[in-house]
């Protein structure tokens, strides 16, 4: 048997695991990811913030659920959810590489105590 024939259709627990199902499931893992990231630099600055890794997660999980979505599954709804938030995603990373520096006080790191 071919290594890519196990990899293709590979029975777990009564669930077949396809290439796609695993790009769908990445996708979530990451998408999820960007809560724990952003919990623990709110913990860290010790207030709430949301760090570039946040939209870095957001952005590269919704681009894989939506593949999955979009070329396996032909899932209107679960396009639908995973593109509209998108173009937020790629806006806040875009203003975030454009610009460096704190521009409203928001965003100033907290003064030590």
């Amino acid at each position: 048997m071919h290594t890519f024939a196990l990899i293709t259709a590979t029975p777990w627990y009564h669930v077949t695991l396809t290439p796609w199902k695993f790009v769908g499931l990445a996708g979530s893992l990451i998408f999820g990811l960007r809560f724990m990231i952003q919990w623990i630099a709110s913990e860290r600055a010790r207030k709430s913030v949301i760090p570039i890794g946040f939209w870095e997660c957001s952005a590269l999980g919704s681009i894989l659920t939506l593949s999955y979505f979009a070329i396996y599954r032909h899932d209107s709804v679960g396009i639908l959810q995973t593109a509209l938030p998108l173009p937020i995603y790629l806006r806040n990373l875009y203003f975030r590489w454009t610009h460096h520096h704190a521009q409203h006080p928001g965003n100033e790191p907290r003064p030590p105590e």
